[in-house]
């Protein structure tokens, strides 16, 4: 049987019975565990997407200015972590991390290392580029026990 931790159970396409908005408060108690099904999970594609949208909304028409950049990273994680609490990732740590380079013709490498668990932590990324900056923006979620 699935279950809101509030009681209440679940339909078969992942919403509460009772009508309640959790955002991701479910357990599975036939297996004794709180790993989140799979429709609550912190999904690549899912991230992937409300990147690239912040990403285009806010870099379309921007040239590169060093002296802006600082700030504008800022911004740019800020509005990504708050996009993705609003799709409903209640239950994870999200750490956003955005690298903004003059568009120079220029290679760049990245690279991430994370402990965490397999089965419930993900991420995910996105570049944007202009004729003047490139941008790369990487989310990581890591689910709270």
């Amino acid at each position: 049987a699935v279950q809101c931790i509030r009681g209440c159970s679940a339909n078969g396409d992942g919403t509460c019975s009772e009508g309640r908005q959790d955002g991701g408060d479910w357990e599975n108690r036939t297996q004794g565990n709180s790993v989140p099904f799979s429709f609550l999970r912190f999904r690549s594609s899912t991230v992937k997407d409300c990147i690239h949208e912040v990403l285009k909304e806010e870099l379309e028409n921007v040239q590169y200015d060093p002296e802006e950049v600082p700030q504008l990273t800022k911004s740019l994680s800020e509005t990504i972590r708050d996009r993705l609490k609003e799709k409903g990732f209640h239950r994870y740590k999200i750490v956003v991390q955005v690298v903004i380079g003059e568009q120079r013709g220029e290679g760049v490498n990245m690279a991430a290392r994370c402990f965490w668990d397999a089965d419930t932590d993900n991420y995910a990324q996105d570049v944007f580029m202009n004729d003047s900056l490139f941008c790369v923006a990487v989310a990581f979620g890591s689910f709270f026990y």
